[in-house]
């Protein structure tokens, strides 16, 4: 699928822990590069704990912050972006199609000049499939937008990019991909008790890379090459290895 070069992007990424933590520093790296407008805004509500030095994207000195406000700060102020961040949960409808909202952009210096939307892209980098859910359900209610979700266990998982355009479904989303996701059998992150939270699955530091370096891949594609086939990845770490599954030739005469 195609896509401009030269418009103006807005990502917002709901996590900023395991995989978002490094997805965070490359793709501020990306954006700094690109030569057009572009907003990223983080959102997490958690705080750094000891306990995520072990795979996480932080150093003691985090210990008792806010994640998102860590790495908003950190690699804003390195590659001279503008600050933006959430120190919360996203967990309501309205408040994920705000954030999702485009705006437009004057395209040049004069008053009557023409205006461009943002291309909008979702990064699900949580840890929970009630997100994911909330993420579906906007997804869906979007005329155009773009949501890469990475999910992950200890050794393997997988990166599924939906796209919509003009109000249709070009690639799907990861709750239509792994119909499992859109079971109601999980919480957000506010609704867990002191020991639901202390209770995590099993992930690993390389896991976490994996899944964060397939994220970057795909909104390289997108922005900077402006072309992405790959709907989806599955990854091993224990195999070392990647399987992408590409775009039909059928959906890319659809998407023309």
């Amino acid at each position: 699928m195609k896509f401009s070069k030269t418009r103006p992007i807005k990502i917002v990424m709901l996590g900023a822990g395991g995989t978002g933590g490094h997805i965070a520093p490359h793709l501020y790296r990306l954006l700094y590069a690109l030569d057009r407008p572009v907003s990223f805004i983080l959102c997490d509500g958690d705080l750094v704990e000891q306990k995520n030095l072990v795979r996480q994207n932080f150093i003691a000195a985090d210990i008792g912050q806010n994640k998102a406000k860590v790495l908003a700060e950190r690699y804003s102020a390195v590659f001279g972006l503008e600050t933006q961040y959430i120190p919360g949960f996203i967990e309501d409808i309205q408040s994920l199609k705000a954030l999702l909202t485009p705006q437009k952009w004057q395209n040049g210096n004069y008053p009557h000049s023409a205006t461009e939307t943002e291309l909008v892209i979702l990064i699900g980098a949580v840890d929970n499939n009630k997100s994911r859910q909330l993420c579906h359900q906007v997804f869906y209610q979007m005329k155009e937008l773009i949501y890469i979700d990475a999910g992950n266990g200890e050794y393997a998982g997988q990166v599924v990019c939906g796209i919509r355009r003009a109000g249709r479904t070009y690639f799907k989303p990861v709750g239509t991909v792994y119909p499992d996701v859109l079971e109601l059998t999980d919480k957000f992150p506010t609704e867990l008790s002191c020991a639901e939270t202390s209770v995590s699955a099993p992930q690993s530091m390389t896991a976490n890379i994996t899944a964060a370096t397939i994220v970057v891949d795909m909104i390289y594609n997108i922005l900077t090459i402006g072309n992405h086939t790959v709907r989806q990845a599955t990854f091993s770490t224990k195999g070392v290895h990647v399987r992408p599954t590409v775009q039909s030739r059928k959906s890319r005469r659809i998407a023309a």
